[in-house]
């Protein structure tokens, strides 16, 4: 007889509004399956961290409900932390204590048994090349080794799910490459649940197994990255204008476009203009000679295979870079003696 396992998270319907009618989580689901890297992807301002919020404890839904672990996590919000790391947006670290006394500290918060938890430390300390400076107040780390820090301390207590809310902003290139490439080798080796939120399209396409699209507090689109792009037959062309058109140089030009032969999807946002082509290169020429009999003056066009970029244009019907304007309200710290970070 086949059992079928519990998802690791789950939520439904889940919605938050801030003081101020601020919209936060407009009816968020997701579905996190055991053992599984998934990725909360969205702008700045989209609810990913509102989310965590809840799932971690921090907050309470208007309405909806929410699983971790198995656990109801307005319930039994207690399971919820014992079952659970951390890694939030800002340092959870004492700056002012070493990197081993942090870890130490965590694992006594979690109950882990002295015997078993000076082992802990030190897997950890090397696991994230921490060892030289284990024993230096944390205020002498570098922004890549506090992170580093952040990942292990989350760690400590062994968790079934952990929660990694935009684990690498603020990070340079190098740094935050580096820190990818642990994650990778933590979700392959450790076996664990992780939920990845993040605002880097190209983070979550590297991570993640399955990716939720994030917009406006709601989930716009879930499925792995590979099959989220791969619904985008041929290519991505990006037109970028000298000045951006009206409303009724927009409907004239997308009249025009749309005419064209092998052309589809055309959105047009301001001075830039997105289309999907069987052939985007033999497309160009096309496009560029409707533009200008139109009257629009052309400043960049390129073709590129697509990307999640793409995906997001399509569910939410924007560009991705320019959707972190709304700004979410905030929320809560949590506090030591519950046990998450």
């Amino acid at each position: 007889m086949s059992t079928t396992r519990a998802p690791a998270v789950q939520a439904r319907h889940l919605v938050k509004t801030y003081p101020g009618q601020v919209t936060a989580l407009n009816g968020l689901d997701i579905t996190v399956e055991s053992g599984t890297v998934f990725g909360l992807l969205g702008p700045n301002g989209a609810g990913k961290s509102t989310a965590v919020k809840i799932l971690t404890t921090l907050a309470r839904p208007d309405s909806g409900s929410a699983t971790v672990a198995g656990h109801d996590v307005l319930r039994h919000p207690d399971r919820v932390r014992r079952a659970i790391g951390v890694v939030a947006q800002n340092s959870g670290a004492d700056p002012v204590a070493t990197g081993r006394d942090n870890l130490r500290l965590q694992g006594r918060l979690y109950g882990v048994q002295a015997a078993v938890l000076d082992r802990r430390v030190d897997e950890l300390l090397e696991r994230f090349a921490l060892t030289e400076a284990a024993r230096r107040q944390v205020k002498s780390y570098s922004g890549g080794m506090r992170r580093r820090l952040d990942v292990a301390l989350g760690l400590v207590h062994r968790p079934e799910v952990l929660f990694l809310d935009e684990p690498t902003t603020g990070l340079d290139p190098q740094v935050r490459g580096a820190m990818w490439d642990e994650i990778g080798r933590l979700a392959d080796e450790e076996g664990l649940t992780i939920l990845l939120t993040t605002h880097y399209l190209e983070e979550a396409d590297r991570l993640a197994e399955r990716v939720a699209i994030v917009d406006r507090g709601r989930v716009v689109v879930t499925g792995t990255p590979d099959a989220l792009k791969g619904e985008l037959r041929g290519d991505a062309v990006h037109v970028e204008l000298r000045t951006a058109l009206g409303d009724t140089g927009r409907v004239l030009v997308e009249g025009a476009l749309s005419a064209l032969p092998g052309v589809s999807e055309v959105m047009v946002d301001g001075p830039r203009i997105s289309v999907r082509a069987q052939d985007g290169a033999a497309a160009v020429p096309a496009l560029l000679g409707a533009l200008e009999r139109a009257g629009v003056a052309v400043a960049t066009a390129t073709v590129a295979r697509p990307s999640l970029d793409d995906v997001y244009l399509r569910y939410a019907g924007r560009r991705y870079a320019e959707a972190g304007s709304r700004t979410a309200g905030t929320a809560g710290t949590l506090a030591p003696a519950g046990g998450a970070r």
